[in-house]
């Protein structure tokens, strides 16, 4: 909560694709539902920009990804049902301050590092909030290519 006021953020997005912790029941998405509107911030969950994404391609274009789980995702973001909650969450962050947030600290160790990388490449800024100081702006993964109006991690790697 400190950091969230301390960064003036007035919507929070909730983008794990199940908001629930054993370890962290503060940040449940029942409790901060209920926590949140005293701050005054704004809470939503967005089960559509969720991780945890299955395999949709037997031939996923995003060869530099070595992780499955990031490749799985990347290759979602190329989906309709991305592009449209992507573009909701343009939306909310075009009338508020917003901040999204899931279950890892680090955003590179998360799928916010690939949703971070097509708002970037997409024309956006994301700055990374890591505590009360100052933020971090996001930087294009090296690996990241715009190919014909998409994101494709494929680095040096041919198709």
């Amino acid at each position: 909560m400190e950091t969230l006021r301390a960064q003036q953020i007035q919507t929070l997005i909730h983008i794990r694709a199940f908001p629930r912790s054993r370890r962290l029941p503060q940040c449940n998405g029942d409790s901060m539902e209920k926590s949140l509107p005293a701050a005054p911030i704004r809470y939503l969950w967005m089960k559509a920009l969720g991780g945890y994404r299955k395999k949709i391609t037997n031939h996923s274009p995003n060869v530099a990804l070595r992780n499955d789980g990031f490749r799985h995702y990347a290759a979602y973001m190329l989906t309709p049902g991305f592009q449209s909650a992507a573009a909701e969450l343009i939306a909310l962050a075009q009338r508020s301050r917003t901040a999204y947030m899931c279950a890892e600290r680090l955003y590179f160790r998360c799928h916010r590092l690939l949703l971070s990388d097509w708002l970037v490449a997409h024309g956006h800024e994301v700055l990374h909030i890591e505590g009360v100081g100052p933020v971090k702006p996001h930087h294009l993964t090296a690996e990241a290519r715009m190919i014909n109006g998409k994101l494709i991690y494929r680095g040096d790697r041919l198709l």
